[in-house]
């Protein structure tokens, strides 16, 4: 990660780490920045537009 986002509860630098994410009973996985000590993670504006949204509209529509 290029810039460094703070956990602004822990104030500890994001680390990179696999992540699942589940909706209506479908699931994905995405290198995320989360916090190290309580698990927040930070949902980058990419991803939310070019992979959740889609995934999301496309299992509403079924």
């Amino acid at each position: 990660m290029s810039d460094k986002r703070l956990c602004h509860a822990c104030n500890l630098p994001l680390q990179l780490v696999k992540t699942n994410f589940s909706y209506l009973r479908h699931t994905f996985s995405a290198e995320v920045p989360r916090c190290p000590k309580c698990g927040m993670v930070y949902l980058p504006e990419n991803l939310v537009r070019d992979r959740m949204i889609p995934v999301e509209q496309l299992l509403e529509d079924k």
